[in-house]
């Protein structure tokens, strides 16, 4: 029986040595919720350079730290590799990707960020890009940025890397944008500084990446164009001029264009160092997964990545098999209500979220899939009574009591109003409104938000508010709707006040 023994005991050194579900951990930081299927000390690694990052970015910009709820937080997956992030991305060529959702904003990138600094486009270049994308929309919510300065900006603060003393360097050149830098010019300055953006072709899209870092760093380090930059965003967000017609604050554009090339040419450039004395965090806490968790681990990474009407029954199908063996683990009914609840299955989603309350009566996403369940059985049924509505914004109330600054259930508050064709009265506007103050990154709640404070006839802010998509580089067809919806509202705003009556 020797062969058994020997059998047993490859199969066994196999295992261990092989990635298992039972691997998967998740380190938690003031900033940031980070998962992956990895050692401890790699995971704490990753989530400690995240939240150093962010707080150099607040330190370089002088941003005040204020307080951030648990749902402010942008959650990161790290996922087996790049083929697998474009899977989840349904996108070919995608290196990483980030999400901007209202209390659940999230990012995906393959392995860990052992990347190797500024010559490879690796994960912690590509994590780096997303949340100074995230860093930005948050910070600065209504200011508009054109594409080039967005992606610009970011690819900036990509390239940050920290030596072996720990200190965080900003500045250095993206290697990986090198062919597109130094190579012809498919985009021409005129065109990235009129707001380029749209359809652009490969090699356009690469330039812009790689111009709007150059441009950015050039305008932020050289003494000749000090304060260019603000005034050109200053122009557009407050001025109300166009891209092209802000683009005048920079003189000749040939002639940036010329100092351009000549800063590309050289063979250093500056940046700026923030000093790891200056990066102390608090301690961050790590734990494994519990055997549920893990399990359900896979659905949950598809289902936060988005499905359609065409992967939702696969991963729901997955859902149920797993659930079945873990039918008293919050996190794993909560993953069935969310997989359910994409499938159409709403009674099913329903029954999930009420098994992930009872076994942790706290869970803020099992109290929402809850209600957005109980809103698409009453709509479906035509339920107008108003004990079924009732119960359902008991379900809300509960949820916000929980975490009053989580703004998913300030959301479904007003959509209770909104799905039953109803206006939602001023305590479901104004919470509305404090919902896309806690998280101006979601574009749809954006557009919601500006479209009811048109209909409360606040036209400034709405437009202010509208701006920013205008120029987002990733609001797509969004952006076009704004436009659209910033022509009408200043249309209303040329028109005279209407006449007030004599007094008599």
């Amino acid at each position: 029986m020797k062969w058994l023994a020997l059998l047993l005991s490859l199969a066994a050194s196999l295992a261990a040595g092989s990635p298992a579900f039972a691997d998967w951990r998740v380190a938690e930081t003031a900033h940031f919720v980070v998962y992956a299927n990895t050692s401890d000390a790699t995971l704490r690694r990753d989530a400690e350079r995240l939240e150093k990052f962010d707080k150099a970015l607040r330190l370089a910009r002088g941003i005040t730290e204020s307080p951030l709820g648990k749902a402010g937080r942008v959650t990161v997956y790290f996922v087996s590799d790049e083929d697998r992030v474009a899977s989840l991305a349904r996108q070919a060529n995608v290196a990483g990707f980030y999400v901007p959702r209202a209390g659940a904003s999230v990012a995906f990138v393959p392995d860990d960020l052992s990347g190797d600094g500024p010559t490879a486009l690796g994960s912690q270049q590509v994590l780096q890009h997303e949340y100074a994308h995230h860093f930005m929309f948050t910070t600065w919510p209504d200011a508009a940025f054109p594409s080039w300065v967005a992606e610009g900006w970011a690819e900036f603060h990509a390239t940050a890397s920290f030596d072996r003393a720990g200190n965080l360097q900003f500045g250095a050149a993206p290697q990986y944008r090198a062919y597109g830098l130094l190579t012809g010019n498919p985009l021409p300055i005129q065109q990235i500084l009129a707001g380029a953006a749209g359809k652009l072709r490969p090699e356009q899209r690469d330039a812009l990446y790689g111009r709007g870092w150059a441009l950015v760093h050039y305008l932020t380090f050289e003494p000749s164009r000090k304060g260019q930059l603000g005034a050109y965003l200053d122009a557009i967000t407050n001025a109300r001029k166009s891209p092209e017609a802000a683009a005048s604050v920079f003189g000749d554009l040939g002639a940036l264009h010329k100092e351009l090339e000549r800063f590309l040419a050289k063979p250093r450039i500056s940046g700026f160092r923030v000093r790891a004395e200056n990066l102390t965090i608090p301690p961050i806490a790590t734990r494994l997964l519990t055997p549920g968790e893990a399990a359900i681990m896979p659905v949950r990474i598809r289902s936060t990545a988005g499905v359609d009407a065409k992967s939702a029954p696969g991963v729901y199908a997955d859902a149920k098999k797993i659930a079945a063996r873990f039918p008293d683990d919050a996190a794993v009914q909560r993953a069935l209500a969310e997989a359910a609840y994409d499938a159409g299955d709403h009674a099913a989603a329903l029954a999930a979220a009420d098994r992930a309350i009872a076994a942790d009566p706290k869970f803020v996403e099992a109290h929402c899939y809850r209600a957005m369940a109980q809103m698409a059985i009453a709509l479906a049924a035509k339920d107008d009574r108003i004990e079924t509505w009732g119960e359902i914004r008991r379900t809300i109330a509960r949820a916000n009591r929980l975490d009053t600054e989580d703004p998913r259930p300030l959301i479904l508050f007003f959509r209770s109003y909104a799905d039953q064709g109803l206006w939602p009265p001023k305590i479901a506007r104004d919470g509305l409104f404090h919902a896309y103050q806690l998280a101006p990154q979601d574009r749809g709640l954006r557009m919601q938000t500006a479209s009811m404070l048109i209909a409360e006839n606040k036209l400034a802010e709405a437009r202010s508010m509208l701006l920013a998509l205008t120029y987002d580089p990733h609001a797509s067809g969004m952006g076009e709707a704004a436009s659209k919806m910033i022509d009408t509202i200043d249309a209303r705003l040329k028109q005279p006040p209407p006449e007030t009556p004599a007094a008599k």
